[in-house]
């Protein structure tokens, strides 16, 4: 199949400038922490938002106090900064309908200044403690590094690579795809297989080792088509599309609750009918990368 270009995509395109060489200058940061700059405000980790449902921003001055600040970056040459929260994340992101909710309200650039703030001061608050050693860490680069004065280890936020893939079976009309589901999905809702990519394997390998071990399915022609940031907490979906060499299926149930194959026309009418779907199939979120996946698969 040809490369995809899918855009927009949920927690992509932030419009702020990272601005990297400020990070390295702490007298250049210190400089930006005034009146004129601008912070984040979060409930949480959840998003602030303002009668007309854009995030909510306010002055450092409403920062907690004593609270780490990280900074986001340059927005219309205005520094904008988040508060490290007290508490990391304790629980899934699906579980709270508060996350659902401001996903489908948010514009796509204030969903990705969101996505990159909420993953970056969830580690913050996750990870005040040096790996090595055990010692109390310190917030360096604008919090963009955590640095150990114990041992001299620093650390660094990470985003963990994820492997989310479309299998397709058969020729022509009679293409078929893969999807699966896990217990925790709501009801009918099917998505595309997926998983994290483990130490010394490459992106294909962990397709076709996810995709062997859930489904018990053998794939070949592994091909990259798009990529997303989830911020829950932290991970870079990587989307891709391979070929299954048989359709029999061996379901790992402590995976996965069922996986089917679907047609082109199963997979159209769900789309079509929206977020209540049809009696067999919900079409996926389209927040998540699986939606933009399949749909960029039925357009082929």
């Amino acid at each position: 199949m040809p490369a995809a270009t899918i855009l927009p995509i949920a927690f992509a395109g932030s419009p702020l400038d990272r601005a990297d060489h400020i990070r390295t200058d702490p007298d250049g940061l210190a400089g930006l922490m005034n009146w004129r700059a601008r912070l984040l405000l979060l409930d949480g980790l959840n998003p602030a938002m303002d009668e007309s449902g854009r995030l909510a921003w306010g002055t450092l001055a409403d920062a907690p106090e004593q609270c780490d600040l990280v900074f986001l970056g340059f927005d219309e040459g205005k520094a904008c900064f988040a508060a490290v929260p007290e508490q990391g994340a304790t629980g899934p992101a699906y579980a709270d309908p508060r996350v659902w909710s401001a996903m489908q309200l948010l514009s796509a650039p204030d969903l990705a200044v969101y996505g990159g703030a909420r993953s970056l001061v969830d580690w913050h608050a996750r990870h005040r403690f040096c790996a090595r050693c055990g010692a109390a860490t310190k917030l360096a680069k604008g919090g963009w590094q955590r640095d150990c004065e114990a041992c001299g280890a620093s650390h660094f936020p990470r985003t963990d690579p994820v492997t989310i893939m479309l299998v397709m079976h058969g020729e022509g009309a009679d293409r078929r795809l893969l999807l699966g589901r896990q217990p925790r999905f709501p009801e009918r809702i099917y998505s595309a297989l997926a998983g994290f990519v483990e130490p010394g394997e490459t992106i294909e390998e962990a397709v076709a080792r996810e995709v062997q071990e859930e489904a018990g399915v053998a794939v070949e022609n592994v091909t990259y088509i798009a990529s997303q940031p989830w911020p829950f907490p932290s991970q870079l979906m990587i989307g891709c599309h391979a070929t299954a060499l048989s359709d029999a299926l061996t379901i790992d149930e402590t995976e996965l609750e069922d996986a089917r194959w679907f047609t082109r026309a199963e997979l159209e009418a769900a789309r079509e009918a929206g977020p209540d779907g049809t009696e067999l199939l919900v079409f996926p979120r389209k927040e998540a990368i699986a939606h933009h996946l399949v749909t960029w698969w039925l357009e082929q």
